[in-house]
């Protein structure tokens, strides 16, 4: 295996007398930490092309994944997607100012409104959808499938450990 960047500080770490589970532990942040700027670099750019920014595309997928006619209340999507009410009115705003959703009464509740992916919202989803996996693919491009399968694997069994933990 060849060593990356993440090694290099390996040494520092041994000589300053961590231990060798701590070592593992930083290791694991540290890759993961630059796993997803790697991910989140690619999936910006080919969303930029879009005009979208990630928090855009992310509620417009969170839309496109509940069943139609594709809407949410806006605290659901809050809640869904771990942003503040404020984020996601701001958000909101933009999308509705671009035709890519619609706001509308609900009839159940007074208090409260749907949030709905246009026509031409669906559309442009598709279209991040498919720049997004694409930006995965080139990311991993020329990864064995079972390196990346058992990598995902790997790190299910992580999440499952330490997913639940509230940290301050």
């Amino acid at each position: 295996m060849k060593p990356d960047e993440i090694d290099a500080m390996v040494p520092r770490w041994e000589e300053a007398g961590l231990s060798p589970s701590l070592i593992a532990a930083l290791e694991l942040g540290k890759r993961m930490s630059r796993l997803h700027l790697i991910f989140d670099q690619a999936v910006k750019a080919e969303l930029a092309e879009l005009g979208l920014t990630y928090a855009e595309f992310d509620v417009l997928a969170a839309l496109s994944r509940a069943a139609a006619p594709y809407r949410m209340k806006p605290s659901e999507l809050s809640k869904a997607l771990f942003l503040t009410s404020g984020g996601i009115s701001n958000v909101l705003q933009r999308l509705t100012a671009a035709g890519y959703v619609e706001r509308e009464a609900n009839a159940g509740d007074a208090r409260s409104r749907w949030v709905q992916l246009t026509d031409e919202g669906r559309r442009v989803t598709d279209a991040a959808l498919e720049a997004s996996g694409r930006a995965y693919s080139e990311v991993t491009a020329g990864i064995p499938d079972e390196v990346v399968r058992g990598a995902a694997d790997t790190l299910r069994e992580v999440l499952s450990h330490v997913g639940r933990r509230r940290y301050r």
